[in-house]
């Protein structure tokens, strides 16, 4: 990389670590760090939304997916917009009519309302481990792509500290303000960089139209190159998570309005896909025919088996670029990563807090104490959500877990307490704890699983057949003993 590039990217770096500072001497309170003031305009909070769901962990994730499959891999925001449209026209209106969401600045906050304590609790359990996971992904999604954009100048472990300490700095100081604001800011300019310098040059670069058809397998070209496993398990994830997702509740708490929240959520749907959707793979795909082509033999890698798919996108990248601008598109690529983890880390944050450390230890009754408890809150975490980045070898994997361990545990009592007029707390509870145990125990025995459908599925089934068995035994209970 260029000294031209580096000092491109460092500069970039250093405003978006500046417009952290920003909102720390701006935020008086909690409500500002948690919850934006609960007066952010639909735009940004779209632009945010999708920052945050697809950022660069999934922006490097599709690039594996075109690297291996083409466009076919673009079935996986598919999912993304069909979350984002029915939390638009099933949730939001449910969320924003209860009086006390004005108060609220967490996901389990609003089970609390509709269940007891015990399920909030346990709730932000599922949520606050989650989201660390997630974080984690993040900050390894930012390292691969350093390490395979400064090679041989930056291993991955050094790489992982760097991104690591800039995301939890930054994220510490500014709070919700600065992430959600940064996000619009960043979006921009990821979708430009795409738009008009990542795939006009790559796709020249390559060949064009001969070069690419020339050196891929026809069914690189077709969006039925996938099974319907693979679009099952991807819609099973990812579809629940934005009924469950604490970044996008905080988000729906920090709008001024329903219908500001669900055209934010339109918003974020057609960006997810078919927008981002798209150029992710087909920047992954042009990867695939630079590694045909020999492009990358000047740093040792000349077959799939020298390389691991979701390091082929930034590898392209700093291949076909020129001086200067290979510096801003990296910038673009990491200040996705970092909207995506950013939230996430916040997100923890909150859950660890507010829903579970507030319960048990006295906390500063301060505004400024409570919010200086917060930051050193998100500090903490950041660092442990760096160190499990340490440990988990691909993005997309550990984002998919993260994603299923929330899912599987708090989509069905979620569902149940916005829909159901007599839903036990009782069956809630033990709805969570079956779903979320049964999918990380299968997670963690690999074994293999019917039809290779993910653990998630038995995981929400179970969370499902539970919540229904213990839910009509409750209520049976209630009528025959009313008191």
């Amino acid at each position: 990389m260029h000294y031209l590039d580096v000092l491109v990217f460092t500069l970039y770096m250093l405003a978006v670590i500046g417009i952290g500072v920003w909102f720390l001497l701006k935020n008086k309170g909690v409500d500002d760090y948690y919850v934006g003031g609960r007066k952010i305009g639909s735009w940004h909070i779209g632009l945010s939304v999708v920052a945050t769901d697809v950022g660069g962990g999934f922006s490097i994730g599709l690039g594996g997916l075109g690297f291996i499959m083409g466009l076919a891999g673009s079935w996986m925001l598919f999912t993304g917009l069909i979350g984002a449209w029915l939390s638009a026209v099933l949730l939001i209106p449910r969320v924003k009519k209860i009086e006390k969401f004005k108060k609220f600045y967490t996901f389990p906050q609003l089970l609390a309302h509709f269940y007891n304590p015990r399920v909030a609790l346990l709730a932000g359990i599922i949520s606050g481990i989650g989201y660390l996971g997630f974080t984690s992904s993040q900050i390894l999604a930012g390292a691969i792509l350093a390490e395979a954009t400064f090679t041989p100048m930056l291993d991955r472990q050094t790489a992982l500290i760097i991104m690591g300490i800039i995301v939890i700095v930054y994220t510490a100081m500014g709070g919700i303000k600065a992430v959600i604001y940064t996000d619009t800011i960043q979006w921009i300019i990821l979708m430009s960089g795409l738009i008009f310098i990542g795939i006009p040059i790559a796709f020249f670069s390559v060949g064009g139209v001969e070069g690419v058809t020339s050196v891929l397998p026809p069914e690189y070209f077709s969006l039925r190159n996938i099974s319907w496993q693979q679009i099952l398990n991807w819609a099973v994830t990812i579809i629940p998570i934005w009924f469950v997702g604490m970044t996008l509740y905080q988000r729906i708490y920090a709008t001024r309005n329903k219908k500001q929240a669900q055209k934010a959520w339109y918003i974020a749907g057609l960006f997810e896909w078919p927008v981002m959707a798209f150029m992710g793979v087909l920047l992954g795909l042009f990867a695939r025919v630079a590694l045909a082509q020999g492009m990358f033999e000047y740093i040792g890698i000349f077959d799939t088996g020298d390389i691991d798919a979701e390091q082929g996108l930034p590898l392209l990248l700093r291949t076909v670029l020129p001086v200067g601008l290979m510096g801003l598109m990296m910038a673009a690529y990491f200040s996705a990563i970092m909207s995506t983890a950013d939230s996430c880390l916040m997100a923890s944050s909150g859950n660890f807090l507010t829903d579970i450390f507030s319960k048990w230890f006295k906390v500063p009754e301060s505004r400024r104490g409570f919010l200086l408890f917060s930051q050193g809150f998100t500090l903490i975490l950041g660092t442990l959500a760096l160190m499990l980045a340490t440990v988990m070898p691909n993005v997309l994997e550990l984002m998919l877990y993260s994603y299923a361990f929330m899912v599987s545990g708090l989509f069905v009592p979620v569902v149940a307490a916005l829909f159901l007029k007599k839903a036990s707390s009782v069956a809630a509870f033990w709805a969570m704890f079956l779903g979320g145990t049964t999918t990380i125990s299968l997670i963690i025995s690999n074994l293999e699983l019917p039809l290779d459908l993910d653990a998630n599925i038995f995981g929400i089934t179970t969370s499902l057949v539970s919540f229904i068995i213990i839910n009509t035994i409750h209520n049976k209970m209630l009528v025959n003993n009313p008191t």
